[in-house]
C-alpha cells in the first residue's frame, strides 16, 4: 500500500527518514533512469516564477517514468477565483501527486487537506524544504556528512529559505549561525522549534565577520525575495555593504570554507561574481543536486525503494 503522506515542511521527515533519502539519492545520481513512476501523472501548480525547480522536477520526473503536467496559476480556474480547496479535491481525482509553488504557506496547507494525493511544498513564503534536503545532501556529498558541521547563513534570516535551512540542519544535528540586520532575524517560533529538536544548534547575530569565522558553510540568499519587491531600496540598504558576500568576508572564514547560493542571485548584491564562481563555490553543484533529492524525495512518498 502506498504512503500518502506529505511533504510540506523540512520537519516532516524525521532524522532517520532525510537519511534515508539521501542513501536513495546517492544510488539515483548514479543510475538516473529507472520506471519507478511509470503510470503516474503528477501536476506542477505553479503561482510563483522558476527555473531549478521546474525543470529538475520535470527532467526528474520524466526520468523516473512518469508524466509532468504544468499548470502555471494564469492559466488555471484558480485565478477566476475557484477555491484552493476545490481545485484540490478536483486534481484528487485526476493525478497521483502535486507538487505546488505557492505564495502563501496557508493555500499549501488547504490543498494538502483537500486531498489524499500526496502534495509536496515547491515554494511557499514559509519554507523551502527540497531547496534545504538537496543543500544538506550537498553538504554531505562535498565533506562526508552533514552532522556537527558549521553553516553560516548571511543576509535574510526570516525568510523561506532561512527557515527551512535552520529547521533541516538542526534535524540533521549541524549548527548554524545566522548573520542578519536588526528587523530582519528569523522568527522566534522557527528558533525555538530549532532548539526543539536539537539544543543549541542556533546562533543568531549581527556581525557576518564574526559569524564565518569558523564555518565550514556560508550560505547567502537574495535580499529582497519573490512578492518584496517594493521593498527592494530598503531592503539594500539595510543589507549593504555589509551583508555581502565578497572576497574580502570569505578572507575571514577558514580556507575550506565553501560557499552556498540557492539561486538566483543578483550579482553585486548578496554576492560577487567573484565569489559565485570563485574556488570556494559549490553552487552549480547544489543546483544539480535538487533533481537527484526531489526524485527521492517522490519515491518515498510513494513507498517506493531503490
Amino acid at each position: 500500500m502506498e504512503i500518502m503522506a506529505d511533504y510540506l515542511s523540512v520537519t516532516d521527515f524525521s532524522n532517520e527518514e532525510m537519511e534515508e533519502v539521501w542513501a536513495m539519492t546517492d544510488r539515483l545520481k548514479a543510475n538516473p533512469l529507472n520506471n519507478m513512476l511509470n503510470g503516474k501523472n503528477i501536476i506542477l501548480l505553479f503561482e510563483k516564477p522558476s527555473t531549478r525547480t521546474r525543470v529538475s522536477f520535470e527532467v526528474g520526473i520524466n526520468q523516473l517514468g512518469g508524466n509532468p503536467i504544468y499548470i502555471d496559476a494564469s492559466s488555471s480556474q484558480l485565478s477566476r477565483g475557484e477555491s484552493v480547496e476545490d481545485t484540490g479535491h478536483t486534481l484528487d481525482r485526476y493525478v497521483d501527486m502535486v507538487i505546488a509553488r505557492v505564495y502563501k504557506h496557508e493555500d499549501l496547507v488547504k490543498l494538502a487537506l483537500s486531498m489524499e494525493k500526496p502534495v509536496i511544498n515547491a515554494l511557499s513564503d514559509i519554507e523551502h524544504p527540497c531547496q534545504i534536503m538537496a543543500d544538506l545532501y550537498t553538504i554531505r556529498e562535498k565533506l562526508g556528512g552533514v552532522r556537527n558541521k558549521k553553516i553560516t547563513f548571511i543576509g535574510d534570516g526570516s525568510n523561506n529559505v532561512c527557515t527551512s535551512l535552520i529547521l533541516g540542519s538542526a534535524l540533521a544535528g549541524a549548527r548554524v549561525k545566522v548573520a542578519s540586520p536588526q528587523g530582519y532575524e528569523p522568527k522566534k517560533s522557527i528558533v525555538g522549534m530549532a532548539q526543539e529538536l536539537s539544543a543549541n544548534s542556533i546562533e543568531i547575530m549581527e556581525d557576518p565577520v564574526k559569524a564565518v569565522s569558523d564555518a565550514d558553510i556560508i550560505y547567502t540568499d537574495v535580499f529582497t525575495s519573490m512578492g518584496q519587491e517594493n521593498e527592494k531600496q530598503q531592503r539594500l540598504k539595510a543589507f549593504l555593504p555589509k551583508y555581502q558576500v565578497n572576497e574580502q568576508l570569505m578572507e575571514s572564514a577558514p580556507d575550506g570554507s565553501l560557499f552556498m547560493h540557492c539561486l538566483p542571485a543578483h550579482h553585486g548584491e548578496e554576492v560577487t561574481r567573484e565569489v559565485l564562481y570563485g574556488r570556494h563555490s559549490i553552487v552549480f553543484d547544489q543546483a544539480e543536486n535538487r533533481l537527484h533529492v526531489q526524485k527521492a524525495i517522490m519515491l518515498k512518498l510513494f513507498n517506493r525503494s531503490i
